[in-house]
């Protein structure tokens, strides 16, 4: 009986250095940014040929958050979030219309360990935006597709202040597209596109 009171103790404390060693390598990162995104607007076709609108997003300084896994040293996971961004649609100048775009990106990362504090990384993954409110257009007569699924290219890096803070520049170019319908048949395509640059802080842990 003490036999096995003392294994399950030993079982114990070995998880539980373990844990500590993990959780000593930070295995995970999180970072808060000020983002400034800067869409491409552009026009497919005969969009404003067949329904004289204009699709377009402003562009604008918008909070972003992200959580990265380091599967090892060098290689890490990164999703990040944001609030649904609001697109107008203008006709002649006037607007007849908003849609909503809510658009996560799921990275993977490679990091550059050996440059001390400075620890540059670039990153490739897929972006799925969703559009909400998307018949919202010239009174019900026009809408957008539902989603766009598409490439994130990324380069950035970590300044770190310390152990577990750390500096962050971020740079990203991100595909972004959306049918317009009316009628149910497309009647031209738009291009949002957006290159983001961020900075922030992050905390690894």
């Amino acid at each position: 009986m003490h036999k096995k009171i003392l294994v399950a103790a030993l079982a114990a404390i070995g998880l539980l250095s373990a844990a500590a060693v993990q959780a000593a390598d930070g295995s995970f990162m999180v970072r808060a940014r000020a983002v400034y995104v800067d869409f491409d607007n552009a026009q497919k076709d005969g969009l404003q040929t067949n329904v004289g609108a204009k699709v377009e997003a402003d562009s604008r300084w918008i909070p972003e958050v992200d959580l990265s896994y380091f599967i090892t040293p060098n290689i890490a996971a990164e999703l990040v979030l944001t609030y649904p961004q609001k697109v107008d649609i203008m006709v002649g100048g006037g607007k007849v219309g908003t849609i909503k775009a809510l658009p996560p990106s799921l990275l993977l990362q490679y990091h550059f360990t050996n440059l001390g504090a400075f620890k540059p990384y670039v990153g490739a993954g897929l972006n799925y935006t969703i559009f909400t409110q998307r018949n919202n257009i010239l009174g019900g007569a026009a809408e957008v597709e539902h989603s766009s699924l598409g490439l994130v290219g990324q380069a950035g890096f970590d300044y770190m202040i310390d152990k577990n803070w750390s500096i962050n520049l971020d740079v990203k170019y991100v595909q972004m597209d959306t049918d317009v319908k009316v009628g149910g048949s497309k009647v031209g395509k738009v291009d949002l596109n957006p290159i983001t640059a961020g900075i922030g802080i992050g905390y690894r842990f």
